[in-house]
């Protein structure tokens, strides 16, 4: 139950944090908001259950049922503009733009097999659904870092964070996201989303570089942090200075090899968007932070 538990925790702070409405919520109609209402009391205990249950065959069904009851609701006109505020175990973004929102939800066999689901809710000129489901592949991506993918061969992760940054006038959406991976290990990871010339979307792509770091790497499509479970590493977008923040890891046990034994060390690396890339910063302050403390100095490298 410990990760089941934790996840829970996440999922929820991540949900009331970061859930912005679209401010047109006004498209929707009183009948329309009756039925959804009574679609989302059937959803919410089901994903409920998904997290908390014991038995993971009632987990397993739980979450069939809350997928196609889901879909459903979401066929109902202007359904795009109804919050779903009653599933806090369930992840639900909206793009900075409103252009679409994002559910994801995760279900757990035990505490070291996870899957991750999702979907895509594009906002449409007559109501009418666009939906694009997440299935998560990622036991058959072999090189995650390298691969572009589609929703069909996605990468799962709860999602807490989307960023809008755009590039020779077209937009990216860089997602945030959670994976309680396993029994003794966390991940947190960084990836770009598009959506390509048919509208379908694209994740993954040539966007994380490296080139001013001390030690050379080649780019990579996504980037990500692996940590002992229940380490906290924090990552996160910094509204003020445009980074992203990600909390330097270090092995407690002089086991670099060993992702599990990794802690943070109160020091910052980060990223800023630069001519259509994130720009590694390898060294974001210059000073330590001691226990408790947040980011809140100058950056040594604005970037621009």
């Amino acid at each position: 139950m410990h990760c089941r538990q934790s996840l829970f925790i996440s999922i929820v702070f991540s949900t009331f944090l970061f859930f912005v409405a679209p401010a047109l919520s006004a498209q929707i109609t009183s009948q329309q908001k009756i039925e959804l209402t009574q679609k989302e009391d059937s959803l919410t205990p089901l994903a409920k259950l998904i997290i908390q249950s014991e038995d993971a065959s009632v987990r397993f069904r739980s979450d069939s049922l809350f997928t196609r009851m889901l879909v459903r609701s979401l066929r109902i006109p202007n359904s795009f503009y109804f919050p779903f505020d009653s599933l806090t175990t369930v992840s639900r973004l909206y793009s900075p733009d409103s252009t679409f929102r994002i559910f994801t939800w995760q279900v757990s066999r035990d505490e070291q097999i996870h899957r991750r689901h999702g979907a895509i809710q594009m906002k449409t000129t007559d109501g009418s659904l666009k939906l694009f489901p997440l299935i998560d592949r990622s036991n058959l991506i072999v090189s995650q870092q390298d691969t572009v993918t589609n929703n069909e061969w996605w990468i799962g992760s709860i999602y807490y964070k989307i960023i809008l940054k755009e590039h020779l006038g077209k937009k990216f959406y860089t997602f945030l996201g959670y994976d309680e991976h396993s029994i003794r290990s966390t991940k947190k990871r960084i990836e770009v989303m598009h959506f390509n010339e048919n509208g379908s979307p694209i994740f993954g792509g040539v966007f994380f570089n490296f080139s001013q770091d001390s030690i050379l790497q080649k780019d990579k499509s996504r980037y990500w942090i692996e940590y002992k479970k229940n380490g906290n590493a924090r990552l996160l977008y910094d509204e003020e200075m445009d980074l992203i923040m990600v909390e330097h890891l270090i092995s407690e046990t002089n086991e670099p090899v060993k992702k599990f034994t990794y802690i943070p060390d109160g020091d910052y690396e980060g990223f800023k968007w630069i001519k259509g890339k994130w720009q590694h910063i390898e060294k974001v302050f210059n000073f330590k932070l001691e226990d408790g403390q947040a980011p809140a100095e100058i950056p040594l490298n604005k970037g621009g």
